[in-house]
């Protein structure tokens, strides 16, 4: 990772894809772990976890993480999420959360020089790209090691610096629950 001690860094974290993400590579985050590698890699200035939530957050086990994290030095951003049924009548559910993120990063970007984004979407270049027209930094993480990979190769090839979230496995990864 190529960070800069004096770097103000904001980490902007979306909660569905990074679960994916790390689910899909066979480990879970440990939360902790990764907010004491960026404490350690700059000024941390911002830790945003993005968050849908369903209709029954209130008895989820992700009530209890977001708890957690919300006590821990994260700010989790939530959005009820919207049920709906595709083309094959197969149910889905958005959220619309990366509208969010992108107008947060935005807003402070010029608090920040260096924004990490945890996620692979390729909506995300716009966001990108705009930052950087800003002057900051991006890393995006995610992987490529995953069939087929959950980065976009845009996204990827976009940002500044890309960090394979199987690299970080062994920094921040703990065993699954069983």
């Amino acid at each position: 990772m190529q960070f800069y001690q004096n770097e103000r860094l904001g980490l902007f974290l979306d909660g569905p894809n990074l679960f994916a993400a790390a689910r899909t590579l066979g480990f879970m985050i440990d939360y902790g772990s990764l907010l004491r590698l960026f404490r350690n890699s700059g000024q941390l200035i911002r830790v945003n976890y993005y968050l849908p939530i369903a209709d029954d957050f209130a008895t989820s086990p992700l009530r209890g993480v977001s708890d957690w994290l919300q006590y821990n030095g994260y700010t989790v951003i939530t959005k009820p999420a919207k049920d709906y049924v595709d083309a094959n009548g197969r149910r889905k559910i958005k959220s619309g959360m990366d509208i969010e993120l992108a107008v947060d990063a935005l807003s402070l970007a010029n608090s920040l020089d260096h924004i990490v984004l945890f996620s692979g979407l390729g909506d995300f270049c716009g966001l990108v790209s705009a930052l950087q027209r800003r002057g900051r930094r991006v890393t995006v993480v995610s992987t490529i090691r995953t069939q087929p990979p959950i980065v976009a190769d845009d996204l990827r090839r976009m940002a500044d610096q890309f960090i394979d979230l199987a690299d970080l496995a062994p920094m921040i990864g703990r065993a699954p629950a069983a």
